[in-house]
């Protein structure tokens, strides 16, 4: 996103925990590319500070503990971040009458999930079946707290943003399924899978987040949305598939295992997104089919694990392909 904007000739900040060993921040040499700060966002008075120094109209808030499986093992972390932090933020922007828009990531994880393979839509009942979803759910809620209070009381905007399974170049986190691809492609250990059959809405991270500006450049031209779904334009595919994608994209054999975690049963098997009302209200879709998403992240990492390009280059590369696509 900060590449993204920069590209857009938008300045941005940048407000975070310290970036992890090998994640994109590193691998693309960002440090001191925009000003920012690395704390916490539960620590009110440094993220106080911060906001109020810099003076943004727009905030996204993407800060999270974003893992389901992370969330089993620390479900009170979970919830202070997820739910405590998202209200501070809205707090602190509600202070300052610079802010026009804060725009929140949540996730496809928010729903009621009966396993029915229906596409969720915007008006369907939210509901966590782990401490990470229903986490999520807690964000959703603070929002629509903070939405009340925008219209009775006056403030910014705000608005949630509902996407899952985004893949992309640098992505490295601990499991999820591309990111443990390229953990097993490095170093030829055993890929470790939680539920092959498991369906999901997987695109690409720049159509994800084109969705996000638009939504924001909606708002501040006076549309009003309160929550939106981002999602693929055709059916989801199940893991296996994704595997098969990723293999031929790679061209290289790994061995898999079926993980025997009990904290999989609890994970949603399918999952589909309905985002009609993205098309409808934004002009917005996904200009990647999800084999063309996982082909393109592939060769990211293929690009740049064999020293083709630099992680910085490979992103920009990618951006100015989709904002040629946009045009």
């Amino acid at each position: 996103m900060t590449l993204l904007l920069h590209q857009l000739g938008v300045r941005v900040i940048g407000y975070s925990l310290k970036a992890e060993k090998e994640s994109l921040y590193e691998r693309a040499s960002l440090k001191g590319f925009i000003p920012e700060k690395f704390a916490d966002i539960r620590n009110y008075k440094k993220l106080k500070k911060f906001v109020e120094k810099h003076k943004p109209s727009v905030i996204f808030h993407m800060a999270a503990q974003p893992l389901v499986l992370e969330s089993y093992k620390k479900p009170l972390e979970t919830f202070d971040v997820n739910v405590l932090g998202t209200a501070n933020l809205l707090d602190i922007a509600f202070k300052l009458p610079e802010i026009k828009l804060v725009v929140v990531v949540t996730t496809d994880k928010v729903y009621r999930n009966d396993e029915s393979g229906k596409p969720f839509t915007e008006n369907d009942a939210l509901e966590g079946k782990d401490p990470y979803s229903a986490s999520k759910v807690g964000t959703e809620a603070a929002v629509k707290a903070w939405q009340q209070i925008s219209k009775t009381s006056g403030g910014p905007k705000v608005v949630c943003v509902r996407a899952g399974n985004v893949i992309g170049g640098g992505d490295y986190a601990k499991n999820r399924l591309l990111p443990d691809v390229i953990r097993s492609f490095q170093t030829g250990e055993v890929l470790i899978v939680r539920n092959p059959n498991s369906i999901r809405p997987w695109q690409h991270i720049l159509d994800v987040l084109t969705g996000y500006l638009k939504t924001a450049n909606a708002l501040l031209e006076g549309k009003d949305i309160s929550n939106i779904n981002f999602g693929p334009t055709e059916k989801s595919i199940n893991v296996e598939e994704v595997l098969k994608i990723a293999k031929n994209s790679l061209k290289f054999e790994y061995l898999i295992e079926e993980s025997n975690n009990s904290a999989h049963r609890f994970e949603s098997s399918n999952l589909e997104l309905n985002s009609n009302l993205a098309k409808t209200i934004l002009g917005w879709h996904a200009t990647m089919s999800q084999p063309l998403a996982i082909e393109e992240t592939m060769k990211w990492w293929g690009d740049v694990l064999s020293f083709k390009r630099g992680a910085k280059e490979a992103c920009i590369e990618s951006i100015q392909k989709l904002l040629s696509i946009a045009e």
